[in-house]
């Protein structure tokens, strides 16, 4: 979807299309989700903090998220997707893989296809999507990010190495800034740089994902689209806009994130034994404490007494702190719902 947060905020307020949107809090610590196309134009983009978005568009307009509005979109979105397969891989509210070799309409056109979902999602639901066409995961999004806003774009076998060859590693998956500066240190710049090198020696350089860089930069992706992909974990967290330092307003805060995970945890039909607690200082290290228990945790009760035995752990606070989260895993059974980070305001 096509600045998705965002352009469901402007199809639901019309006083709002036209207009430069960030949906975000505007603090001095805030945060943009997602930026109109509108404010695109003068460089506001997601993960921005909102105080450089509102210097460099004076005139931006903030909304609060409505995560209960975008996943009831999402669904009606995915309802769509169901009309032509049930091979759906969901990565997030507004991003999908979807695998039409076998489809219900018995077309084998996969761009037809495409068009198709494009045209009923602007029919039904007047909102705009992108999309990419290919034989694998990896072409697919590359292709899907291609042409925004509103496009749809295709890569053909046949033109996959030529299209690989001049991607610049900053576009592969899982390559950031570190890892982009030391392949740059090693004069690799493009997929076809990448070629140069034997596998044993992407391995050497870049680890694990030395294998991922060897496949990819050839055009060969083999990961299945996973419509029963499990999800691993579920979590509330807050960046606060005044650094904590003292006990008892670290443990305050603390416990509203419990709650709030409890509210989500209390909906999902998913039980797990792990819960972890992730405290971000003011200087952004971090540290990460987990308790498991034997068996799963099923009443606020037990989530509560878990969380106040890790709030303990990490204190006394050695820095102040900026970000506390909460998080539950080890699920014995799991659905395939869409995992939403949860933002509070504090």
């Amino acid at each position: 979807m096509d600045a998705f947060y965002a352009s469901v905020e402007q199809l639901d307020d019309p006083s709002l299309r036209g207009k430069p949107v960030a949906v975000g809090g505007n603090s001095d610590r805030g945060v943009i989700a997602a930026a109109s196309y509108e404010a695109r134009k003068f460089g506001v983009k997601s993960a921005m903090s909102s105080k450089i978005a509102s210097r460099i568009c004076p005139d931006l307009i903030f909304v609060k998220p409505n995560f209960k509005r975008y996943k009831e979109i999402s669904k009606q979105i995915h309802e769509i997707f169901r009309r032509y397969t049930d091979s759906i891989e969901p990565l997030a509210l507004d991003e999908a893989y979807l695998d039409v070799t076998e489809n219900k309409m018995q077309l084998n056109s996969g761009t037809f296809i495409a068009q198709a979902i494009k045209n009923d999602i602007y029919t039904e639901l007047n909102l705009v999507a992108s999309a990419g066409v290919s034989y694998n995961k990896f072409l697919a999004k590359l292709a899907s990010d291609q042409d925004k806003p509103n496009g749809l774009y295709i890569i053909k076998p046949e033109d996959a190495q030529r299209f690989m060859d001049k991607l610049p590693v900053e576009r592969f998956f899982g390559v950031g800034k570190v890892t982009a500066d030391k392949m740059h240190q090693s004069g690799i710049f493009h997929g076809r740089d990448l070629k140069r090198f034997s596998l044993e020696e992407l391995h050497a350089r870049f680890g694990k994902s030395g294998g991922f860089l060897y496949n990819i930069c050839r055009g060969i992706d083999h990961r299945a689209v996973e419509a029963n992909r499990e999800r691993k974990s579920l979590a509330a967290e807050n960046t606060f806009s005044k650094d904590v330092f003292d006990a008892t307003n670290f443990r305050k805060l603390a416990q509203e994130i419990v709650i709030v995970l409890w509210k989500r945890y209390e909906f999902s039909d998913k039980r797990g034994r792990t819960l972890s607690i992730k405290v971000k200082f003011s200087d952004f290290s971090q540290i990460t404490r987990s308790s498991t228990v034997p068996t799963e945790i099923i009443t606020f009760i037990q989530l509560e007494k878990i969380a106040h035995q890790l709030i303990e752990n990490v204190l006394p606070l050695p820095k102040s702190v900026r970000l506390i989260g909460f998080q539950i895993s080890g699920f014995h059974r799991e659905d395939i719902d869409y995992q939403l980070r949860l933002d509070i305001d504090i």
